[in-house]
């Protein structure tokens, strides 16, 4: 088959879980259709940690974060305070990515708010994931300059009036409605999708909540329109169609904030006027169920665990050493990661009033106040993603227990008919083939 002819529809329910799809599939019926129709791997084990860019990097490289450079969701930039840049940019994933190799090989890529993609040269139709956090900085020029500029200038003056800025469930109608026309106008090679309305939901107001289960109905509705116009324009039945989750997520109630601790040991010093850490010895940088520990000198590591474990042990669940955390693919750089307790969850914070704080309802909508979160270890009970994969070459009706978040971006250059040129750390799931 040539390459021309090759097409693949991989869209990303942000936080869609394993749980989901054996709980909650009345709720979905065009998920159903799909996984009726083709292959359903049931459960699917993320990487460490199990956060957004991390994870979507993981989707298209195929490799742990340690690896592909994606270590967290956001950089280490102190002078930001709690309001620091994201790994917004392709330029920031150190190894190939699945789009990069289509684009090597003549394919045509599409993108919409798949993250860490923005400013990437092989990426034809763009629309980057990136947002304002500076207040000389609008929506409009942010996206513009991240993204393809024509072809967002021209989905905006089509479907802009769609969205609110990226409030939800407003951003993911805008997203369906430019990606559908761009399967309908352009049908690339290779499309991928992100839609965050779920993961917002479940943020805002728990995993099980009749916001985020209304969620999971609005995204089964985008889906939906999607394969509505590959089928009205003949193209369904070329085309390879994937969904699949890059994380799950667990209910909160407590916040930890270590950065409080270690201002409290004089490890760290905290500028009150300017709202940011000005020094440390010590940093705690969160990764919301879990959180990297830096240090100036490593040689303190064992002594900062202790601490950790004596001070916040109620909502401490492990402190893993540097050799543990770059076993599991996380970031080499940090000394420790501390994983919490189900319940509890991390905070950059430095300046609070206690190590631990309940989360109350009157919170909602502050930074880092959450219902329910992620960014856990990926082999938690019940707390794995899941990947449906239909269209030609799948098989029809059929179940693989289980894979990993890096066997997908493989899988995935199989079914285009390409093939990463090194070694990663993923293989390919072959028996979602026929």
């Amino acid at each position: 088959m040539l390459n021309d002819q090759k097409h693949l529809l991989v869209v990303s329910f942000d936080a869609l879980g394993e749980l989901d799809t054996k709980n909650h599939l009345n709720l979905m019926p065009n998920l159903k259709a799909l996984i009726d129709s083709g292959t359903h791997v049931e459960k699917v084990f993320g990487i460490y940690p199990t956060l957004t860019y991390p994870s979507h990097t993981t989707i298209v490289t195929g490799d742990y974060p340690s690896r592909h450079g994606i270590v967290n969701n956001t950089l280490t930039q102190l002078s930001r305070g709690l309001s620091p840049d994201w790994y917004w940019w392709a330029k920031y994933i150190k190894k190939p990515t699945l789009y990069q190799l289509a684009h090597e090989n003549n394919m045509t890529v599409a993108a919409f708010l798949w993250p860490v993609t923005a400013g990437s040269p092989a990426i034809k139709y763009n629309i980057a994931e990136i947002f304002p956090n500076r207040i000389w900085q609008n929506q409009y020029t942010q996206s513009f300059r991240a993204s393809s500029p024509f072809f967002t200038i021209h989905m905006n003056s089509l479907f802009g009036k769609m969205r609110n800025g990226i409030s939800q469930p407003q951003l993911d109608d805008f997203v369906t409605a430019s990606a559908v026309w761009t399967l309908r106008h352009k049908f690339p090679n290779l499309t991928l999708i992100h839609l965050v309305d779920l993961d917002s939901m479940r943020h805002h107001y728990g995993v099980e909540s009749p916001e985020a289960l209304a969620a999971l109905s609005r995204l089964d509705t985008h889906l939906g329109l999607m394969i509505d116009a590959l089928k009205e324009d003949g193209r369904f039945d070329q085309t390879n169609i994937v969904v699949l989750g890059d994380h799950y997520q667990i209910n909160v109630s407590r916040m930890i904030h270590l950065n409080y601790l270690f201002k409290q040991n004089s490890w760290l010093d905290y500028d009150s006027d300017k709202g940011i850490i000005t020094d440390w010895q010590v940093l705690a940088k969160t990764t919301d169920g879990s959180t990297y520990i830096y240090l100036k000198d490593s040689k303190k590591a064992a002594g900062i665990a202790h601490l950790i474990k004596d001070h916040a042990g109620e909502g401490v669940e492990k402190v893993y050493t540097h050799d543990e955390l770059v076993k599991m693919g996380a970031d080499a750089n940090a000394d420790l990661m501390v994983e919490a307790k189900a319940g509890y969850y991390f905070t950059d914070e430095a300046a609070v009033g206690s190590l631990i704080e309940e989360v109350t309802p009157d919170m909602m909508g502050h930074t880092d106040r959450y219902r329910a979160v992620h960014g856990f270890l990926p082999t938690k009970r019940d707390y794995q993603t899941t990947l449906i994969l239909s269209g030609p070459g799948i098989k029809k009706g059929h179940t693989v227990k289980q894979a990993r978040l890096i066997d997908e971006a493989p899988t995935f250059a199989h079914i285009l008919g390409l093939k990463f040129k090194e070694a990663i750390d993923g293989r390919t799931i072959d028996d979602v083939f026929k």
